[in-house]
Parts: structure tokens; C-alpha cells; sequence
């Protein structure tokens, strides 16, 4: 006999530390029902047992008592309770160094892998030998000891033994088998031979059951093994069928290659299939459809007994169709004046089996009306299909197939291309590169697999930056022609060319508009297009080619973006659907900057996020072939998100662009002299920054525009010596005052704020700011970052007034975060820092440091930079280096949200123990 734990490294997981206890609760419960039956333990190995018997009764009756008793154990929880397969076999052994040595050991392995948990099994062998064998058999166990009862040796096999009376005439229902079951009843049936083992002297045995399962291929074994299912009472008696290899007839292709990733995406499919008789998985070209099918399926060969087949629509040939496919994967053959569709269903009626019916987009109605027929009239026949549409019949269960998670993406794609390259391994420095790659690919498999193909002759970094347009990067030619159904696996356009000439002239002009947009958009977007566009989405989002997300948004993925772009140039409609996007994009633009009273609204990059991708494409269009003047819009609108995230070299490639073609269209002057001063803000070139600050003021200038000039001569400042620096401010300001734009001057009052400030006049600044409060408040582009807050926050540190720091830091840091802005939502989380170790707190101080360093990739204000050190430092001399280090790192990893929920947290200065504003209070 040998047993062990179904799923006990799933059941280790879930109990942690208690495993032990529950581990060894297992143990006494078996020992003690296997000693009460003769058993001999031979082996113990974590979770199994190894047992000897010298009857093959006693193992029966004591893998019974096994399961009642561990049954009926007061386990932990439900959940704890161990289920225990037990498999029983009985042949010649040797004893051997305390064990036996036969290749029947190893069957008997095989008997018990085959059990499911709670279950036993025992072999043909076994239920003869508990049937018809004479008692008095007796065996020596391998440490010379004679075994109870009947034994493994001796005569008792030789004769008529395993082929004598007890294999012949009615199997296993001649004298061993009385007829009666533990009523009296006879417990047999079709497929099975049941009876009350109840020979003389064998009292344990009365009450069980052998339920005939079948021959069964056991692993190592050429020849068939009968196998027997114990069934008493207190014994689960409803099982799958057993885990042996090739039970189920199929003829499913072997996989050439591993499986790699999609384990939960499988899993899923497989209970769908379980719970509903017709799941298709539905998906674009090359997105894995068919592999994670057949990954199902082969789950799915224990469940059917009967079978699984698989059958392609693509591939049917003749009048027969779909049903000839199936007759011929059954093995059926067409019956003289009847219709090959009723043999299948008559074959079929009865079976408990599963289609798996592959590319259904090919005859979507033959294939609908087939599938329609075989599930109302067989009703154990399920139904698995694949397609890049759906069947549309009633009761169907539609299973998206999502892109490959970018884990199992880089997995497959590394695997694939180590094969390529002849088994050569991805070279460390190359990994990075290689996650370009596979992160551009969609989570398509079928473009992974052709990425591998092109990596054995280039590099990954070569590759990367050719992904733009996936299909040309990656299709050997473009203009491979599908002439047979395998061919449209060929490449990607092959692929996409398979579904684009199955749409109507509707849906293919809208996926062809669709190609401007970069990214999701909405209904309303779509509709810019047309009145139409709602029934055309949903032709493209039947056939897979547009991905429908929450919220009714609709988005191509980049390699369908990039096939119907090119059907759109080769219609000649790019230019007018790209004016059309660009014109959509100006109107979104006023959106987000106007309220809906008319009054414009707060610049914040979380509300600008949405549309960034969308006008930046616009802006690259306008750049190149459409409206200047819509792009220097789309170019200021686009100037704080730049500042911010970093995007100044494409910006000013862009403005570089616009430039060039203004000789074609008229500008308004002020336009075009702010589009100069967003160009000098993005440039990091001093030559280049005041080249179009001076154009800027020239413009300025001649059309007389005061807040123009304002802002032109506040940009000088930059790059001057502090005291030369000070003086541009002040004459700005000035120069504001006097030509009634005081609030133009806003820069360069916080400019001026900034200097005083670093050298420590902190009244002057502390006035100047006060004043700018209402004007900051009035600008819709400064207002969210709060700037003067904050300066005022790092005046009242230095003052050494944590009441007031406190008040306006946390204000910036709440309005900063709110608007997008998370560097100058860090810059506040410093501050607060700093609070914190003015404050006496210096874990939290060092902590907070730590969250407001992790921030990269955005804007961070330099004006604070060295008061940054000088407070760490005094941070780390008064907790040391050892404390500082700790609580800094845990900040860092913290997460930017986690710290800015630390920085909020921590209590005002008023709440404190000691503080000086409630202090005559408590005493």
C-alpha cells in the first residue's frame, strides 16, 4: 500500500506553521489503523506511507478505517483536513535492506498516483486476492518476520493463481463475490461489478465495495492495469476519473513547445468550460487563442471519458463540412442515405465528450448552425470554439483573451529567442533591451514569436527601436498573400488581413479613422467620425480588432493602429481624418481649460493626463502637414506637462518644426510670442533661451502688449549672478506695477522670494509673498502649484514657526498632489521633513527624506536643494548614521503615496505635548 497527501504543498501554504501539527495528526491516525490490521510500515518520506500486508483483505479493511478515521478526526478547520489517496497492489516482492525490492512496488506507486484524494484504488490483483485466495497464506516481511494472515509467498500464486478461476468466465462475480451488497442487494451495474466481500474469516471485509473503473495505462506500465474503487460507508464515493495517463481518448497535437505563462488565464477557460457547455475565447490574430485552448483542453481530458477532439473550421474541406470534420475525428463514417450530421449526433448522443472547434470565424454561420444542433441534441457534449468573433448563440460564454502579462511576455520572448539563437542564453546587458522589445509587442505571442525569428539577426536594442510599427518591424515581407488558413499565422499582416477582409465598408473606414487616435478614447470621440461609428464598433469589437475597457472606452492595440494607418494613407483619407483628430484635440483643450461658467479653470496635469498622448500626436501631425496655429495651441497647452515629466527636447524639435512652415499661414503675433516663451522656458541652452526670449520681446514690443513684455524680461534673470538677478526682478515688477499687468509679474515676485530668501531676508520675502497670495490665487496656471505657500512655508522654518510651516506646507503638499504635480508635491513632503526635525521628530524627518528622494521623473525645485542637505545632516548627527540610514531606506521604498499619507500624518505643532501655544492652558 502506498498513500499520501492530495495537494499538500497547497495545504502547507495555507496552514504555515500549524502544517506540523496537522502533518502529524495524519501520521498517528494512519499508524493506528494500519497496526490494527497487520500493516507493516516499511517507508515514511514527508507525506507518505509505504506499507506491507500479509492479507490483502487486512489492507483493504485498514485503508477503510483509514479514510473513516481520518474522516471523522476533529481537524483544525474544515479546510485543514487532509485528503489521502491510497493505492493498493499485491504481487511477488523480495525482501532487501529493509524493503522490498519488485517492479510490483512500483505498480502499486502507480495505482495510488492514480487516486484522487479521500479515494482508494486498489489493482485486479488485489480484488482477487481479497475475493478468491484460500486463507492461510502467509508471507515474510523484509526483516525475516512472518507476516499475519495470508501471505505474499508461497503457493498461493503458482497454479491457477492470477489466471486461474478467479479471471475467468464472469470476472471478478464468481464464488469470491457472493452477489449480495451490505443489504443483501446486489450492487452491480453497467461498467462495474459490485458485492459484499464476505468470505469466511474475513469479518473485517463485510460492508465494502469494489467499483470496477476500467483498465487504466499506468505510468511505466505497457500493459493495461484494471483498477477497483473501494466504496464503503463514511467513504467520499463520487471521483473524477483516475490520474492516468492517455485514459481519455483525444487527438489533441502534441505541443512542440513548453507553455509558457498564461497558468491563471488557463485555469480560468477550464472552469468556464466545467460550469457552461459553450465557452468560445475570443480574441484578435496572434493573441494565443488556439494554444491556450488546447492548454484547456488537455486539463480537460480526466473530465471526458468519452473523449476531446479537435476540429478546425478553417481547414474543412468538401460538402460535409464541420461534420465530416468531426465524423472524421471520431472515427465515423458516412452511413448510405442518411445525412453525416445525424451519425454524429446518434455517435454523440450518448458520450460524454468535448469539441474543441477551432477558427469558427472562418464559417461563422455553418459553424454556428453545427454547434447549435450538437448541444440540443447531445447533452453531454461540450463545446470549446475559438475565433476572432463569436458564435452568437444563446447560452454562449464569451472569454476574452487579454494580452500576455509582461512578465510571461519577457519569459516567452526570452525563451523563444535563446531557441533562435541555436540555445545560446540572453547575455546579461542585453536583458534590459530585450524588455524593450517585449513590452512593445502587444502581448501578442504570434508577434513574439516572429520578434525571436528577426533577434537572430539583430540585437534587441536594434529591434526596440524599430517597434513603432510592429508589422513592419517584424513581418518578413508585407505583402504575403493568404491562400491557405495556416498562412495567416505567417505574419502579422497576413493575420490582420484575415479579419479586415471580413468586415463591411463601415466598419474597415472607421478602423481605418480610428488609426489617428494614440491611445483610448470615448464614444464621443469616435463619433467625431461619423453619426455611424456606434454600429461599426461594435462590428470591430465582435471581430476582436478594437478592445473594448471599462467605462466605454475603446482603444487598438499598436499593431492594428499601425495596419490601419496604412490602409488609411493607401485610401488617400489620412489627411482629412488626422485635421478631423487634431480638431477634436483643440476641442478637448478647451474643456480641460475652460470651466463650464466660462471661467478658465486651474492648470492640472491630472486632468490634462488623458489627452497628453492624444496632443502630442496632433501636435506631430500639425508639425509636419497640418495647422501651425493648431499646434502652437496644442505646444502651450502642452508646456506644463512637458516641464514636468520631462519632454523638452521634443518639444522644442517641435516648435523647431513649426517655425519652418509659418511662411504658409498667418499667426497673430501674441500667438506666436508665446509660443517663443514657452520655447525659452523648455531650453536648457543659455544661447538658445535668450535668442527667443529676445524674439519674444521684439514682438512684444512692436504690437505694444504689456503682459507679453512683462513676462519676455522676466526670463533674463536666468543664469545672472543672485545680486544681478534680484535687480531683473525688481525692474520687472516695477515695470508691471507701472503698465497695470501686476499679476504677469507673478514669476518673478516668487523669483525674488526665492533670492531673499537663500540669503536671509526673510521679512522682505515674507511681505512680498503675502501680497502674492491673490494674485497667485487669480492665475489659473500657477494657482495649483501653490508656490507661494510653500515659500512661505520655508520662511516660517527658518523663523523657526512650525505652526505656520506646518499650516502652509501642508496646503501646498494637499493642492500639489491633488493637481498632478508630484514634484513639487516632494518638494513639500522635504519640507515637512524638516518640520518634523525641528520638531524633535528625527525618524519621521529621515523617513519622510527618504519617500521625497524616491520620486523620479519629475520636476524638482532647485531653490531648496542645498537647505536640503544641510537639514539631513543634522538629522543624521542627532539619531546617527545606523538610524538614519534604516528609517531613510524604508521611506524610499515606501511608495510615493504611502509617504505623502506619512507626511499628512504627521501632527500639527498645536496638537503636541509642550506646545507653546496651549501651554499656559495645561498648566
Amino acid at each position: 500500500m502506498f498513500t499520501d497527501i492530495e495537494g499538500s504543498t497547497r495545504l502547507a501554504r495555507m496552514l504555515g506553521e500549524s502544517y506540523s501539527a496537522v502533518l502529524g495528526a495524519h501520521r498517528s491516525v494512519l499508524r493506528a489503523a494500519l497496526s490494527n490490521f497487520g500493516g507493516h510500515e516499511l517507508f515514511t518520506e514527508g507525506d507518505s506511507f509505504f506499507v506491507a500486508f500479509g492479507d490483502a483483505s487486512a489492507a483493504i479493511a485498514a485503508c477503510v478505517a483509514a479514510q473513516r478515521a481520518l474522516a471523522a478526526h476533529d481537524w483544525p478547520t474544515p479546510d485543514a483536513r487532509p485528503r489521502v489517496r491510497m493505492g493498493l497492489h499485491t504481487g511477488w516482492a523480495m525482501p532487501a535492506n529493509g524493503e522490498y525490492v519488485s517492479a510490483e512496488v512500483h505498480r502499486a506507486a502507480r495505482v495510488a498516483a492514480a487516486a484522487h484524494g479521500s479515494q482508494v484504488l486498489c489493482s485486479e490483483a488485489t480484488a482477487l486476492a481479497a475475493t478468491t485466495w484460500p486463507a492461510g497464506l502467509t508471507g515474510t516481511s523484509p526483516s525475516g518476520e512472518e507476516l499475519d494472515g495470508e501471505g505474499l509467498s508461497g503457493e498461493g500464486l503458482s497454479g491457477e493463481g492470477l489466471s486461474g478461476e478467479g479471471l475467468s468466465g464472469e470476472g471478478l462475480s464468481g464464488e469470491g463475490l457472493d452477489g449480495e451488497g451490505l443489504d443483501g442487494e446486489q450492487q452491480a451495474g453497467p461498467g462495474q461489478s459490485g458485492a459484499r466481500l464476505g468470505r469466511a474469516g474475513r469479518v473485517a471485509m463485510t460492508g465494502v465495495d469494489l467499483l470496477d473503473l476500467g483498465p487504466h495505462k499506468l505510468r511505466g506500465f505497457d500493459d493495461a492495469e484494471r483498477l477497483f474503487q473501494l466504496v464503503a460507508s463514511g467513504l467520499e464515493r463520487d471521483f473524477p476519473r483516475p490520474r492516468t495517463p492517455g485514459a481519455p481518448t483525444n487527438n489533441l497535437p502534441a505541443s512542440l513547445t513548453p507553455f509558457v505563462g498564461r497558468r491563471a488565464e488557463r485555469d480560468e477557460v477550464t472552469a468556464l468550460v466545467a460550469r457552461h457547455r459553450l465557452v468560445t475565447v475570443a480574441g484578435p490574430g496572434g493573441i494565443g487563442k488556439s494554444r491556450l485552448a488546447l492548454a484547456a483542453a488537455d486539463e480537460l481530458l480526466v473530465a471526458y471519458p468519452d473523449g476531446v477532439w479537435i476540429v478546425d473550421a478553417a481547414s474543412v474541406r468538401g460538402a460535409t463540412g464541420l461534420p465530416g470534420a468531426i465524423a472524421g475525428a471520431v472515427g465515423l463514417r458516412t452511413e448510405p442515405g442518411r445525412p453525416l450530421l445525424e451519425t454524429v449526433l446518434e455517435h454523440c448522443a450518448a458520450r460524454r465528450m468535448l469539441l474543441l472547434v477551432e477558427t469558427v470565424e472562418a464559417a461563422p454561420t455553418h459553424v454556428a448552425a453545427t454547434v447549435r444542433r450538437l448541444l440540443t441534441g447531445c447533452p453531454d457534449v461540450s463545446v470549446l470554439a475559438t475565433g476572432r468573433e463569436p458564435l452568437g448563440i444563446h447560452g454562449e460564454v464569451v472569454w476574452r483573451v487579454p494580452p500576455m502579462a509582461p512578465a510571461d511576455a519577457f519569459t516567452l520572448l526570452s525563451s523563444r529567442t535563446t531557441d533562435a539563437r541555436g540555445g545560446r542564453p540572453i547575455a546579461r546587458d542585453e536583458s534590459g533591451d530585450l524588455a524593450r522589445v517585449a513590452s512593445g509587442l502587444d502581448g501578442s505571442p504570434l508577434a513574439i514569436e516572429l520578434a525571436a525569428a528577426r533577434l537572430r539577426l539583430l540585437c534587441a536594442a536594434e529591434l526596440a527601436a524599430r517597434l513603432d510599427d510592429p508589422a513592419r518591424a517584424l513581418d518578413a515581407t508585407r505583402e504575403a498573400e493568404v491562400t491557405e488558413p495556416d498562412d495567416r499565422h505567417r505574419s502579422l499582416t497576413a493575420s490582420l488581413d484575415w479579419s479586415y477582409r471580413s468586415l463591411g465598408d463601415r466598419a474597415s473606414g472607421l478602423l481605418r479613422r480610428l488609426a489617428v487616435f494614440a491611445g483610448a478614447v470615448d464614444l464621443s470621440a469616435v463619433e467625431w467620425f461619423g453619426d455611424d461609428a456606434l454600429a461599426g464598433l461594435t462590428e470591430l469589437a465582435d471581430k476582436s480588432l478594437i478592445e473594448v475597457l471599462p467605462g466605454s472606452r475603446f482603444r487598438l492595440s499598436k499593431t492594428i493602429r499601425g495596419y490601419a494607418a496604412g490602409k488609411l494613407a493607401a485610401a488617400g483619407d489620412e489627411r482629412a481624418a488626422r485635421n478631423r483628430h487634431t480638431a477634436w484635440a483643440l476641442h478637448t483643450l478647451d474643456s480641460v481649460a475652460v470651466d463650464t461658467d466660462g471661467q478658465p479653470r486651474t492648470v492640472s496635469l491630472t486632468d490634462l493626463a488623458p489627452y497628453v498622448d492624444e496632443w502630442q500626436a496632433a501636435l506631430r501631425w500639425s508639425a509636419g502637414q497640418g495647422s501651425v496655429r493648431a499646434g502652437l495651441r496644442l505646444a502651450g497647452a502642452l508646456d506644463p506637462w512637458w516641464r514636468e515629466h520631462g519632454g523638452a527636447w521634443e518639444g522644442r524639435d517641435l516648435l523647431f518644426r513649426l517655425y519652418a512652415r509659418l511662411s504658409g499661414e498667418h499667426i497673430a503675433p501674441a500667438e506666436l510670442a508665446s509660443a517663443y516663451l514657452v520655447h525659452a522656458g523648455l531650453a536648457n541652452d543659455r544661447d538658445e533661451r535668450q535668442l527667443f526670449l529676445s524674439r519674444a520681446e521684439e514682438i512684444a514690443r512692436r504690437v505694444d502688449h504689456p503682459a507679453l513684455l512683462v513676462r519676455s524680461l522676466a526670463g533674463r534673470r536666468i543664469g545672472l549672478r543672485p545680486a544681478d538677478a534680484e535687480q531683473v526682478c525688481r525692474d520687472v515688477i516695477a515695470r508691471a506695477e507701472r503698465t497695470g499687468v501686476p499679476s504677469a509679474a507673478l514669476p518673478s515676485v516668487v523669483a525674488l522670494a526665492e533670492l531673499l530668501w537663500h540669503r536671509g531676508a526673510l521679512d522682505e520675502a515674507a511681505e512680498l509673498l503675502g501680497g502674492a497670495r491673490q494674485v497667485e490665487a487669480g492665475r489659473p496656471a500657477d494657482r495649483g502649484r501653490r508656490t507661494v505657500d510653500w515659500l512661505l512655508g520655508l520662511i516660517a522654518l527658518r523663523r523657526g514657526d512650525l505652526v505656520a510651516a506646518h499650516d502652509h506646507l501642508v496646503v501646498a503638499l494637499r493642492s500639489r498632489l491633488r493637481h498632478g504635480f508630484r514634484g513639487g508635491a516632494a518638494d513639500a513632503v522635504a519640507a515637512l521633513a524638516v518640520r518634523c526635525a525641528m520638531g524633535g521628530d528625527h525618524t519621521t524627518s529621515a523617513r519622510l527624506f527618504g519617500g521625497s528622494e524616491g520620486v523620479r521623473g519629475v520636476r524638482r525645485a532647485a531653490v531648496a536643494g542645498g537647505f536640503w542637505v544641510e537639514q539631513q545632516a543634522q538629522v543624521r548627527a542627532a539619531i546617527g548614521d545606523a538610524a538614519f540610514d534604516a528609517a531613510y531606506v524604508d521611506g524610499a521604498g515606501q511608495g510615493f503615496d504611502r509617504i505623502v499619507a506619512a507626511a499628512l500624518a504627521v501632527e500639527h505643532p498645536d496638537l503636541e505635548y509642550g506646545s507653546a501655544r496651549f501651554a499656559p492652558t495645561m498648566r
